[in-house]
């Protein structure tokens, strides 16, 4: 990779990676996405942005400091000019963090003194009013994110629940002020850093609203956001001549092999849509309740699914489960063991598919995609064309030739394994 990036993004899970990276493209930045803290000697084609993904969401605060802040050195080294912390539109956390510990520590690190913190993504339903954080029509706390069994969201003020987890001060910039235009919003914004705030909750509830807070947020060092913040940013680049050239979205040459989807989530959208391709498909669950042992687990799912892969016919292979179940298996296993557990089983399912000839495989839930991109040894992708707003196609860097897409459990229609195996075919 030759000459400074644009833009360095630290992701906290391996879906909002991608999410915010086909935003990016769509923007005409060109873009790659990296699986963990890069090596030196990783090469890299020439790009204006960089997106680090991690698995950094529900591990030890300590933990994913120190890998968030390798990152933005890394990407800083590469001349980053602004950071950018990606975090899930839901804004999953409990009260001890990751989001406001690593902000934080990104703040402290490059001397930063604020920064702008909005998870708002209307197309996906996610919208920020009077610091309050909706799900569609919803409040988060009253939104199927309260029984998430690792991050459950029963707080939906943002000022709140990030003034918890922080050591700085936090407040917001209300929607009067962002509807009123980039100068009035970034008049409150500077009145914020008179007062010492380190952390601007601002409001977001249309796309517009998103493009004013890029451009207030242009002179800002560390962004912290959903995808959604990234709208506007590819606009304040080229307005800056900061952008090398235009990114149209990588096509996807075929690969041939077989197809697998892998659905870990136990989202009500991915409910949906296990059921919808179960319909259509054969569909093999990996249940911790009838296998503890992730390697047994495999091996029974890889069997049941030999005959079909052996016609060519994709496979559904699912985790996902209605709340009540869920909360039986860490009734039994604990949420930690059990958690840990279904992802080694698909983390090593993915790998004897690709042993096996898949070369095109869905994967549904953050925790889920990390754990199979691990197991892959996938090092970095191209990001491809959308799928559904927030998950595009992408094609694994290297000698092997994989298509990888990587979905967050809350997002894309009912149809969704369908649509992106017929893209494709």
């Amino acid at each position: 990779m030759s000459g400074p990036i644009a833009l360095g993004v630290i992701a906290d899970d391996f879906t909002g990676a991608t999410d915010l990276a086909g935003v990016l493209v769509q923007g005409g930045m060109a873009t790659v996405q990296t699986i963990g803290v890069p090596p030196i000697e990783l090469e890299l084609p020439t790009c204006d942005a960089v997106v680090v993904a991690l698995k950094t969401r529900t591990m030890p605060a300590h933990e994913a400091i120190e890998l968030s802040v390798a990152a933005a050195r890394w990407l800083k080294a590469r001349g980053a000019r602004q950071l950018y912390f990606k975090v899930c539109s839901t804004f999953d956390s409990t009260d001890h963090g990751n989001i406001g510990p690593v902000a934080d520590a990104l703040l402290d690190e490059f001397g930063e003194g604020m920064s702008m913190v909005c998870p708002a993504y209307p197309a996906n339903g996610r919208t920020v009013y009077l610091g309050h954080l909706f799900v569609g029509g919803a409040l988060l706390s009253e939104s199927p994110m309260r029984h998430h069994p690792l991050t459950p969201m029963t707080d939906a003020n943002l000022v709140r629940v990030l003034g918890r987890q922080s050591r700085y001060p936090v407040a917001l910039v209300p929607w009067s002020e962002v509807d009123a235009g980039a100068a009035a919003a970034g008049a409150a914004l500077a009145a914020l850093t008179r007062r010492g705030v380190r952390h601007a909750i601002a409001d977001a509830v249309r796309e517009a609203d998103l493009r004013v807070l890029a451009a207030i947020g242009a002179g800002l060092g560390l962004l912290v956001g959903g995808a959604g913040l990234a709208l506007g940013l590819p606009e304040q680049f080229r307005r800056a001549r900061l952008i090398v050239a235009a990114a149209p979205e990588a096509a996807l040459a075929p690969v041939g092999g077989g197809a697998a989807v892998l659905a870990g989530s136990c989202s009500p959208v991915t409910l949906a849509q296990v059921a919808a391709m179960a319909r259509h498909h054969l569909s093999i669950r990996l249940d911790p309740m009838t296998l503890d042992d992730p390697i047994a687990m495999a091996d029974c799912a890889f069997g049941q699914a030999a005959p079909a892969l052996a016609r060519g016919e994709p496979v559904l292979f699912f985790s996902t489960s209605n709340p009540a179940e869920v909360d039986a298996v860490q009734a039994r296993l604990g949420a930690a063991a059990s958690a840990t557990l279904v992802e080694r089983a698909f983390a090593e399912l993915a790998r004897r598919l690709v042993e096996r000839g898949v070369r095109r495989l869905v994967v549904a839930g953050g925790e889920t995609s990390g754990a199979v991109v691990g197991a892959l040894g996938v090092k970095a992708l191209a990001i491809g064309p959308q799928i559904d707003p927030g998950v595009p196609w992408t094609r694994a860097l290297g000698s092997r030739s994989l298509l990888l897409a990587l979905k967050s459990g809350n997002f894309g229609r009912p149809d969704f394994f369908r649509r992106a195996l017929e893209m494709t075919q």
